[in-house]
């Protein structure tokens, strides 16, 4: 279990990264293996899936965030909620619960005292907007 949340950790480290910097996530992932920095296959599936389908993920982030707007978020929840986002959604392998306790734990651990029920929050709204459709 430990390798998939470092693998989760490198991804939003790399979104992050990316969001920072204006660029594209799959160039900051290329650049890092042209490094020689070893990047998990499971990190690259969350960073080119989060990359590939931002738009739609971003669009339901807003809608499940009250009062808030994905642009306004602190970067380090925003490449969270992506992760986590996607793997509620499109990782059948990720069981729900955990795609939350992990998001929780790194928000928590990475951003503000307030992060980690933010995180909660939102994720929680649309896990159960997926079980109810």
């Amino acid at each position: 279990m430990a390798r998939r949340r470092d693998a989760r950790r490198l991804a939003v480290s790399i979104l992050y990264q990316a969001d920072m910097a204006g660029r594209s996530a799959l160039e900051v992932l290329q650049e890092r293996r042209a490094l020689g920095i070893r990047v998990p296959g499971f990190t690259e599936d969350l960073v080119t899936g989060v990359e590939e389908r931002r738009t739609e993920l971003d669009r339901l982030l807003g809608e499940h965030a009250e009062g808030w707007s994905v642009p306004r978020m602190a970067a380090v929840d925003r490449a969270v909620l992506r992760v986590a986002c996607y793997e509620l959604l499109f990782r059948d392998d990720v069981p729900t619960a955990v795609a939350i306790d992990e998001a929780v734990a790194a928000a928590k651990e990475l951003s503000t005292a307030d992060s980690g029920r933010f995180v909660n929050g939102v994720l929680g709204r649309i896990a159960r907007e997926r079980a109810g459709a």
